[in-house]
């Protein structure tokens, strides 16, 4: 391979040392903000992808860099300026207020205008999935996703509590409330799995990319199914804490939905999605024998 290839060899290498008080500001506003992510979105189920998330679109950019150094041409200083300026106000208000919504989108916008000064818009063009990735650590207000998954959640609680009924259960829902026997669960905790779709879809949307880049229609397909999955692994959920606490009682249920539920959940979702993608290929090789037996 060329050594002019290399995004770190030569005049490249130079130019990034030239900007190392960017490098040295970016990480000085990442850090902490990835600190207090830590702290605060990422041991909770909306934000338990962001250190999948964070890790794996790392690794993206390294694998892609020798992509980027070819293609890497400087972007004007003033739309620099347009995206950093703003990103730098937007911090230090998130930061000093305690929004860390605004705070992570923030950085992420740094990162972005980050890039367009050292490598340009062709390359990140060029080289779009793991920047618009790395969008999922941004973790949207709780009141956004509470109003998104409202009806899901009631429409969850509707189904189960009418299956459980059918089969003889004493259950009756009413408003956020769940009634088995003598215990009540509230549907907004019984149906808090709903929070990890974000991570779900990120996830989903990176194995998509590994896999199935090049089909578009195909990965659309798939993504498609995202909000399906979702929806019955947390029928599933549901179903399961009911259950757990009509025949053991309201702690015990309380402590699997706190300890394992949401784990359980996750990797439920994701392995739902690998079959179907294996299905999908399957049906979709089947028609091609198909049409090659037609036309042969």
């Amino acid at each position: 391979m060329a050594t002019s290839a290399l995004p770190f060899s030569g005049d490249r290498y130079r130019r990034w040392l030239d900007h190392w008080p960017l490098i040295v500001g970016f990480a000085i506003m990442a850090i902490p903000t990835i600190v207090t992510l830590g702290q605060q979105v990422w041991t909770m189920e909306i934000g338990a992808h962001g250190p999948i998330v964070l890790a794996t679109g790392i690794w993206l950019l390294a694998t892609q860099r020798q992509d980027i150094g070819a293609l890497s041409r400087p972007g004007p200083t003033w739309q620099v300026a347009a995206i950093m300026v703003p990103a730098l106000l937007l911090y230090v208000f998130g930061r000093a207020y305690d929004f860390i919504s605004l705070e992570t989108l923030a950085v992420y916008a740094a990162l972005l205008a980050a890039a367009l000064l050292l490598v340009g818009w062709r390359a990140m063009a060029a080289n779009w999935f793991p920047l618009f990735y790395l969008a999922f650590l941004v973790p949207p207000p709780g009141w956004l996703i509470d109003k998104i998954t409202s009806p899901l959640r009631m429409f969850i609680s509707y189904v189960v509590t009418n299956a459980l009924h059918g089969l003889g259960y004493p259950i009756s829902r009413e408003g956020v409330t769940m009634t088995v026997a003598q215990y009540q669960l509230l549907v907004e905790d019984a149906c808090s799995g709903m929070n990890s779709i974000i991570g779900l879809t990120a996830i989903t949307l990176l194995y998509i990319y590994l896999m199935h880049r090049a089909s578009w229609r195909y990965a659309l397909l798939l993504v498609a199914f995202i909000l399906p999955i979702a929806i019955v692994v947390n029928m599933v959920r549901v179903t399961v804490l009911v259950l757990l606490t009509y025949y053991y009682g309201d702690a015990v249920a309380q402590g699997f939905l706190h300890v394992t539920a949401g784990m359980m959940l996750f990797v439920l979702a994701l392995l739902l999605v690998f079959a179907l993608d294996a299905a999908l290929q399957k049906l979709l090789a089947r028609r091609r024998v198909a049409r090659a037996e037609v036309v042969a």
